[in-house]
């Protein structure tokens, strides 16, 4: 069986998020199992086994090297990106089945963008909880950007979104993974999403991504986070409809990856996150 490793949210083989890509055309003949395996074997943050449906629709599962998860924004981009390289599909639209979701894919010139499953705004997390979470990154109460509170949101996964000040706060926060994933798990929630807002019009915002519970100490590129963060933003009015966002994440793990996104307002809200992935090698597991 063949699996692809591809580098999404990156313009090269030097950032971006690695996923592994597995591909089978005629049946559903891989086991759950057999799925865990491989995806503990690979030790990627999550990858992704794609069937083919019809000409069109795709089905999708995502596995952690722990546990399988719904959805995974990165892993997405990886394997429709790896179908476009390979010349299954052409650029047009898609369908993707994931879990209890049906969503709409685009693919054109190299870039992928994936519909979302709308953001869902949950609870605020109260002060002992901000408190005891920016005790746990290292970092003050008195760091984070009383603009953007602390809150649940959902888009596909579930995390907490923990916005900062700036950069520099967000650069050298050092998570006690312990005790995020402790709070992971008391919040029900696949981890915590840091963000700051970028001064610079040509970047929306740079984050980092903790996921100790999941088995994944930091990510550099999470597409379902970066919905869920643009979707807050559209709400709180930093950023508008149409127009297109970048988010800068990985930056000080060496990887640095770039995510895209936008805000649609047309037959109702939609959030899309999208980018390009690199195909760095592929390998034989028996």
């Amino acid at each position: 069986m063949k699996v692809y490793i591809m580098n999404a949210f990156a313009d090269g083989s030097e950032g971006g998020n690695p996923a592994g890509v597995v591909y089978f055309a005629d049946k559903e003949d891989l086991s759950e199992d057999t799925m865990q395996k491989i995806a503990a074997e690979l030790n990627f943050s999550e990858t992704a086994f794609v069937h083919r449906k019809n000409e069109t629709t795709f089905s999708i599962r995502y596995f952690t090297p722990a546990c399988e998860v719904p959805l995974c924004g990165h892993a997405t981009i990886a394997a429709f990106s790896l179908l476009r390289q390979k010349g299954l599909i052409t650029d047009g639209i898609r369908r993707l089945l994931a879990g209890n979701e049906e969503l709409d894919i685009r693919v054109s010139d190299g870039i992928v963008l994936m519909e979302m499953p709308l953001p869902v705004l949950e609870e605020e997390l109260e002060l002992p909880a901000a408190e005891r979470l920016c005790h746990a990154f290292e970092i003050e109460l008195s760091d984070l950007d009383r603009r953007i509170p602390p809150r649940i949101l959902t888009a596909g996964l579930r995390d907490i979104h923990l916005c900062v000040k700036n950069r520099d706060i967000l650069m050298r926060a050092r998570q006690q993974e312990d005790v995020i994933s402790e709070i992971s798990g008391q919040f029900g929630v696949t981890g915590v999403h840091m963000s700051c807002l970028s001064p610079d019009d040509s970047v929306t915002a740079y984050c980092s991504n903790f996921a100790p519970a999941c088995g994944i100490s930091e990510e550099c590129a999470t597409g379902t986070s970066n919905a869920g963060l643009t979707f807050y933003l559209y709400q709180k009015g930093f950023i508008l409809p149409e127009q297109e966002n970048l988010f800068l994440q990985g930056e000080h793990m060496g990887r640095l990856s770039k995510v895209y996104s936008r805000v649609l307002t047309r037959d109702g809200i939609s959030v899309w996150i999208g980018g390009r992935a690199v195909c760095v090698a592929d390998k034989r597991i028996e």
